[in-house]
């Protein structure tokens, strides 16, 4: 079966295309994607934007139009602290708003008919590639913010005291998987450390080299994924 993969920008995309054997470029619902294979597996390929209504929009469209039998939203995130430092790739074993709340007799962070996080296949997650050095298994938040502030991660960790990443996309991608009954993965780079001196700084020297981290686990994901998905 074919493999979604989305990604929010295009210095993402960059990297990433040079991975996909057979490129093809096409057209659907307003979206460009690109097919063609990586690591052997059948895959597409979209930039869907940045922020949560840009992810579900295009994680939707991506399901109608090719059927994948998984997505997986790959890229960069911040890191809430604890675990996962720079450059560590985090396969979230549940994600979750951390902006959202529906009103009296509802929990901050749940989503209206939405389980409280999100969770991708368990033979997935077992895989021998997410289970490497340098791989971290962990809540991954997201919300319409770039967080850059200590203060701004210790709003997300008082309702997730556990959280691992942030950012900006991945719930809003796993809630659209989860209407369609697709399943999901998110796997991300940690990029910097939201609240250091030189939080900023981190973020935009980052891209040099880093993304190929989350790349290499991407590929040898591909390469063990079940016949199944």
């Amino acid at each position: 079966m074919t493999t979604g993969i989305i990604v929010a920008m295009d210095k993402e995309l960059s990297l990433l295309k040079p991975l996909i054997e057979n490129r093809q470029t096409e057209s659907a619902g307003g979206y460009e994607f690109i097919t063609g294979t990586v690591g052997g597996k059948p895959v597409c390929v979209m930039k869907c934007g940045i922020g949560k209504v840009n992810a579900a929009l295009g994680a939707a469209t991506m399901i109608n139009a090719y059927h994948p039998g998984l997505i997986v939203n790959t890229g960069v995130a911040g890191g809430a602290g604890g675990a996962a430092s720079i450059l560590d790739v985090v396969a979230a074993d549940r994600i979750a708003y951390h902006d959202v709340w529906c009103g009296p007799g509802t929990e901050e962070g749940d989503a209206a008919g939405c389980p409280r996080y999100f969770t991708p296949p368990r033979e997935v997650l077992e895989l021998e590639c997410l289970n490497a050095e340098g791989v971290k298994k962990g809540l991954v938040c997201s919300g319409d913010r770039f967080i850059c502030s200590a203060e701004e991660v210790k709003r997300i960790k008082s309702i997730y005291p556990d959280a691992m990443a942030v950012d900006m996309e991945s719930a809003a991608i796993a809630h659209a998987c989860h209407l369609a009954g697709v399943p999901f993965l998110c796997l991300r780079v940690i990029s910097d450390t939201p609240g250091a001196a030189d939080n900023i700084a981190q973020y935009e020297n980052f891209w040099d080299d880093a993304p190929r981290h989350t790349f290499e686990t991407l590929t040898a994901l591909l390469r063990q994924l079940p016949q199944s998905l």
